[in-house]
């Protein structure tokens, strides 16, 4: 016991003692709006706005059923390509003392103020998955509103507010709503898709590059109006909202009928088979193969062909 007395002002100072708080906050916090949303779903109002609303704002006629081909195609190289963008931001984040540095080889002695800038291989390689991620975006715009896909993830309907709430309530009252994914999502996941594609990415790529050696220094005017500061501050936040996306969106792609969902996206099929399952798992491992392959030794070798590796 003695010992314990003695240890515990060291453990209330612990950052990690918040969590003995924390943690049962959360799961009272979560229990009540479990509850909570039951009851209002028993109640003659809900019922009433769950009928009225059901979580669902319907499409245009014309909407297309169902994704083609190059849609899948795109959320596997998107999929592949945020994971190294989130690796390789936390470490240009966290790394103190970067293992080796880069800079851009232009052709011409380095004698002026404006002399390519070295930078950490962490985010030679961050700028180079988010420079991929950004041509694959805009393949995806143009390939999204030319082929009417558009329509799946951008509200043409007010109603969409009301629904969303409605299939929220549904979630948190853990009788979730009826998935159609293949042909409608609900209120709830287009407005969240319509956020990421629209907002989220399109403020990570701005804050991003205003935070890039590329972003022109002189340009007082516009950096009066974007300063750097804000970028920095927004740019953490964004990749946060990226993660916390991705967890609750595979995390429902795996519990509201992971064969037919992961169909959808890998087998470009409605059916319930283990094909998509297969390509998923396939995905996998070769994220996890050039996860182990991106070694410093690699990192060096690849990063040497566009310019010159120091180690300090």
């Amino acid at each position: 016991m003695s010992r314990i007395a003695e240890r515990l002002p060291a453990m209330r100072s612990s950052r990690w003692f918040r969590l003995v708080w924390i943690a049962p906050l959360a799961i009272v916090l979560m229990l009540g709006i479990v509850l909570g949303a039951q009851a209002f779903r028993g109640s003659e109002a809900g019922e009433q706005f769950l009928a009225t609303y059901p979580g669902e704002s319907h499409l245009p006629e014309w909407a297309p059923v169902g994704f083609p081909a190059w849609l899948a195609w795109q959320h596997g190289i998107n999929a592949f390509l945020m994971v190294f963008i989130i690796k390789s931001g936390w470490l240009v984040r966290t790394t103190t003392r970067p293992s080796m540095y880069w800079t851009r080889v232009n052709g011409r002695p380095i004698r002026t103020k404006n002399a390519p800038k070295k930078i950490s291989i962490d985010l030679w390689l961050h700028i180079v998955t988010d420079t991929l991620w950004l041509v694959n975006g805009v393949v995806f715009f143009v390939l999204l509103f030319a082929t009417g896909q558009w329509t799946r993830i951008v509200p043409t309907s007010w109603d969409v507010f009301p629904n969303a709430i409605s299939a929220a309530i549904q979630y948190a009252s853990l009788t979730w709503p009826t998935e159609d994914g293949w042909v409608n999502y609900n209120a709830l996941q287009l407005l969240s898709y319509f956020a990421v594609v629209f907002v989220v990415a399109p403020l990570s790529i701005l804050t991003g590059l205003r935070m890039s050696p590329s972003w022109p220094r002189d340009a007082q005017r516009l950096n009066r109006v974007f300063p750097i500061e804000a970028a920095r501050a927004m740019h953490f936040p964004l990749m946060i909202v990226f993660v916390a996306f991705i967890v609750v969106h595979v995390t429902l792609v795996l519990s509201t009928g992971a064969l037919r969902n992961l169909n959808h996206m890998y087998a470009v099929s409605d059916e319930t088979n283990w094909v998509g399952f297969w390509v998923f798992v396939g995905s996998i491992v070769l994220i996890a193969a050039a996860w182990i392959a991106l070694r410093p030794m690699t990192l060096r070798v690849i990063a040497s062909t566009t310019g010159t590796i120091t180690r300090n």
